[in-house]
């Protein structure tokens, strides 16, 4: 049946790729559509993919890589699935349904930072240039295909399960443009790769991706923090006494998630939800049937951290109250001698744009 409807949905993909190909040669052109340069170092992450590739985690990576070196940096994101539109700075009292998950991600667990959102990026940018701090950098969220902005430096991540190499464009599969466009990358990033890569899968990767002479590629994985409750829930004990685990989670690509917890306990169930699913009530009341129908009374939920910053919702918390409910935080680590050349190239850049710019 998968192929039967790729098949069917061949020529829809052909006029998508042929209108991308015309938009991209527009900006390339500078016909109709122009780039536009800011004077500030500006960091683009993105993918080629419908999502699933890992960039918030990478965003909060760069974020505790600056920080150390006293930069006023700033986060520009979309603001997937909010309920607000236009520009906007998080402020105190924000939920996800003002600002989206991943800036309410940001705005949790960095203090020294400023998040903002707008679906122009041009807007956004150039509100923070006319703003204050004066910012020495912005790191631009899920910008890859917001070519009205040119950065100094952009990264592209790719899932190792699922190169754009092998992928397809939508709707056949599951690419926003076509893998020809990764040359607009300066460093491509190989993500959610195991804890070992052998070099003989590094090597056949990095002939499989045939990164330009101008490209850095480097290999990154998930590692794992310890449960945490969920904020507003009283958890009674620690997370690790539970036999039984209900996950649910809305993520584009579960499966790391999953695949790690199989490893705390004993029996897991889970319940899937669409990529940046707003939770409802009834939502809710169909997870702690679930929770409730499981046949033990060592049991607990768990979701992921961005599906946590969605739930931070009054009448959300109050229908969990009671119940064990913990969230797990994730990092991203680069393998082999990636990391120092990594940071080193980042750091590099925003150094020397600096000094070009003071």
């Amino acid at each position: 049946m998968g192929q039967l409807l790729r098949f069917l949905a061949f020529p829809f993909a052909l006029c998508y790729g042929l209108a991308i190909r015309i938009r991209n040669k527009c900006f390339d052109t500078g016909w109709f559509c122009k780039s536009k340069s800011y004077p500030i170092p500006l960091i683009s992450l993105g993918n080629l993919t419908m999502g699933g590739t890992g960039k918030t985690p990478h965003v909060e990576y760069l974020i505790r890589l600056l920080e150390p070196k006293k930069l006023k940096i700033a986060t520009l994101s979309r603001g997937y699935g909010r309920r607000t539109r236009g520009y906007r700075i998080a402020e105190a009292g924000d939920n996800a349904e003002i600002i989206g998950d991943e800036p309410m991600q940001y705005v949790s667990k960095f203090r020294n930072i400023t998040v903002a959102v707008a679906e122009s990026r041009r807007e956004g940018i150039e509100k923070l240039l006319k703003g204050t701090p004066r910012f020495d950098v912005i790191l631009m969220d899920d910008a890859f295909q917001h070519r009205w902005v040119k950065p100094g430096l952009s990264i592209l991540l790719t899932d190792f399960h699922n190169l754009y190499t092998e992928d397809h464009l939508l709707p056949t599969g599951t690419l926003r443009e076509h893998a020809s466009s990764s040359s607009r990358a300066d460093i491509i990033i190989v993500t959610k790769s195991g804890r070992v890569l052998s070099p003989i899968t590094r090597r056949n990767l990095t002939d499989q991706l045939a990164p330009a002479a101008h490209q850095r590629l480097y290999f990154s994985y998930i590692t794992y923090d310890k449960l945490k409750p969920l904020p507003g829930v009283n958890c009674p004990k620690p997370a690790d006494c539970y036999s039984s685990l209900l996950v649910f989670s809305g993520i584009a690509n579960t499966y790391p998630f999953k695949y790690y917890l199989t490893k705390l306990c004993s029996h897991m169930e889970s319940l899937n939800f669409p990529d940046h699913h707003r939770y409802s009530l009834q939502d809710i009341n169909g997870i702690l049937k679930k929770y409730d129908d499981i046949f033990t009374k060592n049991k607990a939920i768990v979701t992921t951290e961005k599906d946590a910053m969605r739930l931070q919702r009054p009448e959300i918390l109050n229908l969990l109250k009671g119940i064990p409910i913990y969230y797990l935080p994730i990092k991203i680590a680069f393998h082999n001698g990636d990391g120092e050349a990594f940071n080193q190239d980042v750091l590099s850049f925003v150094s020397k744009y600096r000094r070009g710019i003071d």
